[in-house]
């Protein structure tokens, strides 16, 4: 991963982060004149994480050295970066080694195939990093489609966000900017973890030149992630079903396991137990 990629991480968190969410003494009077952009001032950030201004104004000019982790994790703080954010940081700056093999992996664990299985009555697949889905039980394909009936290549969760969009995500509000923002967030990523993946590469293009919500998120280093979500969903059985959509990494793995429930009780849930 380049220095440029790093640089523009920390230009835009520092963007991103207000004044009034930072300790008071990053802003010493020799800060306090008039804002003309956005977000913190370089010198505000140095301070915050103890460096020189010199050395952090290389680093978003992609010149400097790669930091230490006692500075990457100064620095971390000093932005206010949630775990994901953290974990994206540390690999710009090439302090976490990506995935041995470069590519991401498409066969399930037996043990993650056996536990969808088992989820009776409980709509869940299993996403690689990818967000290829790549295992499924019967009541999500009842729920949302029939996998088996798709390509490899199109059973890819943002891909195939159309569908999705039309069938799972009607009527709720700021869903279709919702998924684009998820599906650039897992991508980012993965992008770095897997920085020799080709196929994934293709993808992070096709998306980011016809979703304008997923180039911005793209743009903007989302990576936080988003493990449960409220969803409305239209079925052209069931009718509308409202649902929570849970999302959980397995461990020792790369994959991740997705889920939809109800309420106990609610008229969803007893929609569901006809799948």
């Amino acid at each position: 991963m380049s220095s440029q990629e790093l640089a523009d991480f920390l230009r835009r968190r520092r963007e991103n982060l207000e004044p009034k969410e930072v300790p008071a003494e990053a802003s010493r009077p020799s800060h306090r004149r008039a804002r003309r952009t956005p977000g913190l001032r370089r010198e505000e950030v140095a301070d915050l994480a103890q460096v020189s201004l010199s050395y952090y104004e290389r680093l978003e000019q992609a010149r400097a050295p790669r930091p230490s982790p006692q500075v990457l994790s100064a620095l971390a703080t000093a932005l206010q970066l949630t775990g994901a954010e953290r974990d994206h940081l540390a690999r710009l700056a090439g302090q976490v080694l990506p995935a041995e093999n470069g590519h991401v992996p498409e066969q399930v664990p037996e043990d993650a195939q056996q536990l969808i299985g088992r989820l009776e009555g409980i709509p869940a697949y299993i996403l690689n990093d990818r967000q290829d889905i790549v295992a499924w039980n019967t009541a999500a394909a009842a729920l949302i489609t029939d996998f088996s009936r798709l390509t490899p290549d199109e059973r890819n969760l943002t891909r195939i966000s159309s569908r999705f969009r039309e069938t799972l995500c009607t009527g709720a509000p700021g869903a279709e900017t919702d998924f684009s923002q998820q599906a650039a967030a897992n991508l980012r990523a993965a992008s770095v973890r897997y920085p020799a993946d080709s196929v994934l590469s293709e993808l992070i293009n096709e998306f980011a030149s016809h979703d304008p919500d997923f180039a911005s998120s793209w743009r903007n280093h989302a990576v936080r992630p988003i493990p449960s979500v409220r969803k409305i969903l239209h079925h052209p059985g069931l009718g509308e079903l409202r649902m929570d959509r849970h999302t959980l990494t397995l461990p020792g793995s790369d994959f991740s396991l997705v889920m939809y429930t109800a309420e106990a009780g609610s008229p969803t849930a007893a929609a569901l137990k006809s799948l």
